[in-house]
């Protein structure tokens, strides 16, 4: 008698995804806020030996890229990329739960940044770093889950690969 439960429906998967996504952006705007109140801007706070507290503002996309263009045109590209993550979460079978905590880290990172464009007209960073002949760029807890939420994807997919190639043909 092996009896084995329906995979949930996308429906089910809403609510754990909308409260993950709304925990990264309550703590990356909560974050943003503390950085724009009582950090200086533009002066190195070091915390430990290459990483510095360093408060800036990115006018553009990640690393600073496509800064020229309007504020519009870099909101309605984030929307854009939201809606595609979006998709992709939809798409992807319940079961793989390490595919869908990377897509709520990436649209939280996102919806963070889009309330800094929408509100400030720029992005907030504030980590850095560095040693004494090199800097990496400066980013912002938006950005690191939006990177660990696409490593977390790539993993997911390694993942499911090997054990694809694992079943007996």
């Amino acid at each position: 008698m092996n009896q084995s439960l329906p995979e949930p429906s996308a429906l089910s998967r809403i609510i754990p995804m909308a409260w993950l996504v709304g925990g990264a952006v309550a703590l990356d705007q909560a974050i943003k806020w503390l950085v724009e109140t009582r950090l200086p801007f533009h002066e190195l706070v070091p915390v430990m030996p290459m990483f510095a507290l360093y408060r800036t503002w990115n006018e553009g996309i990640a690393f600073s890229m496509l800064g020229g263009l309007p504020d519009t045109a870099l909101l309605a590209l984030t929307a854009l990329v939201i809606v595609f993550v979006l998709y992709l979460w939809w798409r992807t079978p319940a079961g793989r739960g390490i595919a869908h905590l990377g897509y709520a880290l990436i649209i939280g990172g996102a919806l963070g940044n889009l309330i800094d464009r929408a509100v400030y007209g720029h992005v907030v960073d504030y980590i850095l770093f560095h040693t004494e002949n090199w800097s990496f760029a400066v980013f912002n807890l938006a950005d690191s889950f939006i990177s660990i939420g696409a490593g977390l994807i790539v993993l997911d997919e390694v993942i499911a690969t090997v054990n694809e190639r694992k079943k007996p043909t």
